[in-house]
């Protein structure tokens, strides 16, 4: 298979699905392990210091630009096999198999992918542009890393948690977005599989189920946040 076909053809823009889809999963294993830290009972520091660390780290500012071209290539060959496949229905089916052909949520990844897409706008808008941009309010952290007796300056990821959580039309777009992520993860995590090659009739089963497990418990930790923040659950 040529470079070009690898884009272009229909088997190629599966792989680059599968290949980019597997490293997004890679990155809501970290993202959701980080930000569970807001649940320790320390006002936010091991948040902010994690936050800090992942935010300072030049491997992770260089991996963030490999996140961020991932991203948009996942999206754009959606796009395409999505705009592919209704292109070839040209006509309807006279019987309706609805769930007993596939599930809903497999044949609604694209506007899936839309809702999610439209959710990390929002969640850059409101947590990494003020970060990486500027405008973002911080906190003056002492400590032993301190070596020059001068306060070591952290953005205060906790606090702005906090106040954007305040309000319940953002914490109801975050549930949705949160839900919409964990029906595209449960079709994409096995089909991802499935197109590197690795699926058989012996563990077909299991990475599903895996993946049915894995969408529930990620997506349902990221959807807590916000409610536990909204609640005063997390203060």
């Amino acid at each position: 298979m040529t470079w070009k076909q690898v884009f272009t053809s229909s088997i190629g823009k599966k792989l680059v699905m599968g290949l980019t889809g597997l490293f997004l999963i890679s990155f809501l294993i970290v993202h959701v392990g980080l930000n569970a830290c807001i649940w320790v009972p320390d006002h936010g520091e091991t948040f902010n210091k994690g936050a800090n660390f992942m935010g300072t780290m030049i491997l992770v500012r260089i991996i963030e630009v490999g996140l961020f071209l991932g991203i948009l290539l996942h999206v754009y060959q959606g796009y395409l096999l999505t705009a592919q496949n209704n292109s070839r229905r040209s006509q309807n089916y006279t019987a309706g198999y609805g769930n007993k052909g596939s599930s809903w949520y497999s044949r609604s990844m694209g506007l899936l992918g839309t809702l999610i897409l439209l959710f990390l706008i929002m969640h850059i808008y409101h947590f990494w542009t003020p970060s990486r941009l500027g405008g973002m309010w911080g906190i003056h952290e002492l400590g032993e890393a301190d070596y020059n007796n001068g306060a070591v300056h952290i953005h205060n990821l906790y606090g702005e948690m906090i106040q954007v959580f305040q309000n319940p039309v953002v914490v109801i777009l975050y549930v949705l977005g949160c839900l919409s992520l964990a029906y595209h993860l449960a079709h994409g995590f096995h089909s991802a599989f499935r197109t590197m090659g690795l699926h058989n009739r012996r563990y077909a089963k299991m990475i599903r189920n895996f993946g049915y497990g894995f969408s529930i418990v990620v997506c349902l930790a990221f959807a807590m946040m916000p409610v536990s923040i909204y609640f005063g659950w997390v203060k």
